[in-house]
Formats: C-alpha cells, sequence, structure tokens
C-alpha cells in the first residue's frame, strides 16, 4: 500500500458571514450585537468584562509593609521542656532543637507552664514569662 492510496481527510471549510440562508451567515457564529460581535474588536490586556479590573482594584485594598519593623521569632515557656534542670539556654541552643530559625530577634512569650528550673538567654521577654520561669526557680537573662 503506497502512501498516495490512502484516503485524505480534510474537512471543508466553513464560509462565514455569507448572507442570511447560511448556517454561518448573518451574525456568523457570534451571537448578537455588541463589540465582540464587530469585525476587529479585541478585548484590552486583562479585560475582565466590564467589572472594575484588578490593577484599579488593589489600590483601594491600602496596607503595606514596614521594611523597618522589628520582628521575633516566638518560642513559649511551654516548649522549654526538651532541656534539661538547670541548663543555660541561648539562642543557639534554640536553633539546634528547631525553636526557632538562624536568623532573627528571639522573644519568650508565657503560654505553658515551666517544669524546671532554666536560664534562658534571650533578645526580648515577656512579664509573664519571666514571671512563670522565675516561680519555676529560673532566670531570664535579656541582652
Amino acid at each position: 500500500m503506497d502512501y498516495n492510496d490512502l484516503v485524505r481527510i480534510k474537512r471543508k471549510r466553513i464560509r462565514v458571514g455569507r448572507g442570511k440562508g447560511g448556517r454561518r451567515g448573518k451574525d456568523a457564529g457570534r451571537g448578537m450585537k455588541g463589540a465582540k460581535h464587530r469585525s476587529g474588536y479585541t478585548p484590552p490586556p486583562l479585560y475582565e468584562g466590564g467589572s472594575l479590573p484588578q490593577h484599579r482594584r488593589v489600590v483601594s485594598l491600602g496596607g503595606f509593609t514596614n521594611i523597618n519593623a522589628v520582628v521575633y521569632e516566638v518560642v513559649n515557656v511551654g516548649q522549654l521542656d526538651c532541656f534539661e534542670e538547670g541548663a543555660e539556654i541561648g539562642i543557639q541552643d534554640l536553633v539546634e532543637k528547631g525553636l526557632v530559625r538562624k536568623k532573627g530577634l528571639v522573644k519568650l512569650l508565657g503560654a505553658g507552664e515551666v517544669r524546671h528550673s532554666l536560664t534562658i538567654t534571650v533578645d526580648r521577654a515577656s512579664a509573664a514569662a519571666i514571671e512563670k520561669v522565675e516561680k519555676a526557680k529560673g532566670k531570664v537573662v535579656l541582652t
């Protein structure tokens, strides 16, 4: 069997816009009136169908990110149970245990309970956290 013997399958081209009588006449499958019905119409990029475009909506949302904000890594006193009795804990020890990431300042917060005495060195601490650590005969050192 030769390639030339095969039947060529090719659809007949649909001729649109050729009068009322044809299947694709008059409106030629474009619907009724409107800009999309006309020839040569191309919607602008990011056109959203007449609603307020996203690039104009974003402006009214407001807010910004303060580049000078001081961001603290947070550790709660309840998370310090993984250390032994009487341990001296620094920021590097917290990083090794996976409680904080390497970069950034560390703040100690008072959620949870302290079960044994610890000496903790952090950048900031809440009053509740200091009170709970001292109640367990521990100590908080601020750098």
